[in-house]
């Protein structure tokens, strides 16, 4: 039988102070993982470390740039003196602007390129920074893993999130072509997958699928009459999988996205 043994691990999430990041984080220390948590506000950061040391977990906080890297060497350099190795890098940073959402009373042409390009630099080139960066030092030991967080909205489409979308279809893409790449060349032992979350509440979209009562929107509406669960996600539900692709359990898995969804992606709406 696989033994999940998480303890002497040493996993890097960037976005670690934002809610899917957290809740990633936090299930990972609590199994024996010494979790580094990456973001970009010193005081937040430190609040979810003292979350994690309350309850009995090992973790450091930095503050960092994904789209900087500079400022990710830094980082590096940091865990490296405190952990000795980097064995798991979760790449959890990322979100959407509002100038690259097409609104109800736009359509594709009122968007600003400026927009798109923001959106697409903070999901996939903060993504494929913070692989060249921690994945160096992942791949040294030859072995570890990476686990990418894409969105169903890079499988399906979803009106209005174009910027998004695509940025995040990109990222499953470069998922997939780094898995091979790293199999191949460096070691059968270094795994890349990604995890496409369906629909949880998060400051970004809160607007988006909530009244300000908590009533569902129309949007929200719709979403919850296409999901056969029928309700929103919750970050803590994304726990479990991250645990499964980091450990042995997973080891002949790589180059894949695994959708948490509540059904969302198989149903067809009829």
């Amino acid at each position: 039988m696989i033994k999940h043994n998480y303890n002497h691990k040493v996993a890097v999430i960037t976005g670690g102070s934002g809610v899917i990041g957290f809740a990633i984080a936090k299930g990972l220390a609590l199994e024996g993982v010494k979790v580094v948590i990456l973001g970009r506000t010193q005081e937040t950061i430190a609040s979810k470390v003292k979350q994690i040391e309350d309850v009995g977990g090992i973790a450091l906080g930095i503050s960092a740039d994904v789209l900087s890297k500079t400022s990710l060497e830094g980082a590096k350099t940091k865990i490296i003196e405190t952990f000795g190795k980097i064995d798991i890098l979760i790449n959890a940073a990322g979100g959407n602007v509002k100038g690259a959402t097409i609104q109800p009373d736009e359509d594709f042409f009122d968007m600003e390129m400026d927009d798109f390009d923001t959106v697409t630099n903070l999901n996939l080139k903060g993504t494929v920074l913070a692989c060249l960066i921690f994945g160096r030092e992942i791949s040294k030991q030859e072995q570890g893993c990476i686990i990418n967080i894409s969105s169903l909205a890079a499988q399906q489409v979803l009106t209005r999130v174009v910027g998004y979308s695509a940025s995040k279809a990109a990222v499953e893409n470069f998922t997939k072509w780094l898995s091979v790449e790293m199999a191949q060349k460096l070691s059968t032992n270094l795994r890349v997958n990604a995890i496409a979350p369906g629909f949880f509440i998060g400051e970004q979209n809160r607007n988006l699928l909530l009244n300000t009562d908590g009533s569902l929107t129309s949007r929200g509406q719709t979403i919850i009459s296409n999901t056969p669960m029928k309700r929103f996600g919750e970050a803590e539900e994304l726990i479990s999988t991250a645990l499964w692709l980091c450990s042995d359990a997973s080891r002949f898995i790589t180059g894949v996205v695994v959708p948490i969804d509540g059904g969302f992606s198989a149903f067809s709406g009829v």
